[in-house]
């Protein structure tokens, strides 16, 4: 369930909704997996005030007016956070989660910090440290009940620079919302239980270089597959990548 409506929300949803559908759900049934919430309420198909971009995600259920009262009645696995609205995964909030999910995903992403719905201190520490949480906004460690926890940065600086590498790279007639999910994948595969028994579920970001060209990769070698690249394909398109890849050297 998302705490926001807007643009951000929406795309993300759509989006998830994709991946849901690539899986074998009905697509229409998938958007309807995602919820969202903003100023007036739970989104549901009996307001009259939704846009067109909205009503894919609106609810058959009665309305409701607090996130709170949203997040008991729909009991989601998640909540992204994309309101810029700071502090509204409250306890309340993150208490119902931890009591609904034996893992609640907790992702406030809204920027900067200021603007955060939660902390990840409150997040793993509402939650028992059992929630799966990333934030768009940095945040330092956490020690809780002697286990250490390092949060996550859901930031679009894995997937961006290497979506514009690989359709630079392939010169890619177009670029398609499967290739976002091309990349969300390969940013996935790059975390190694290591990273995961602290909390963290994006690849650490003092390896970004390898995270991006990896990434770049995935999303080239589906652009050749699908018949979008305007070269021809290569025999390592990780060569082709990482000699395309920008590299600053300065002579003395």
């Amino acid at each position: 369930m998302f705490l926001g409506a807007g643009s951000a929300a929406t795309g993300i949803a759509e989006l998830i909704s994709l991946a849901m559908a690539a899986e074998g759900m009905d697509l229409t049934a998938a958007r309807r997996r995602n919820a969202l919430f903003d100023i007036n309420g739970l989104l549901v198909t009996s307001r009259t005030d939704l846009a067109g971009f909205q009503k894919p995600f609106a609810q058959e259920a009665p309305p409701i007016s607090t996130f709170v009262e949203a997040v008991e009645a729909l009991k989601p696995t998640g909540i992204i956070g994309v309101s810029t609205v700071p502090k509204l995964f409250n306890h309340d909030v993150i208490g119902a989660m931890a009591r609904i999910n034996q893992r609640p995903i907790i992702f406030p992403y809204s920027n900067p910090t200021s603007r955060s719905e939660c902390s990840a201190e409150e997040a793993y520490r509402w939650s028992d440290g059992r929630a799966v949480f990333a934030s768009g906004s940095p945040f330092p460690p956490v020690e809780i009940a002697g286990r250490h926890f390092v949060p996550g940065q859901g930031n679009n600086v894995y997937i961006f620079p290497a979506m514009g590498m690989a359709v630079f790279a392939t010169e890619a007639k177009r670029a398609t919302e499967e290739m976002f999910i091309v990349a969300a994948r390969a940013v996935a595969e790059q975390v190694t239980e290591e990273n995961l028994s602290t909390g963290l579920i994006y690849p650490p970001q003092n390896h970004i270089l390898t995270a991006s060209l990896h990434v770049a990769e995935r999303i080239a070698a589906y652009i050749f597959d699908q018949g979008l690249a305007r070269v021809p394909r290569p025999d390592d398109v990780g060569a082709l990548i990482r000699a395309r890849a920008y590299r600053p050297v300065y002579s003395e």
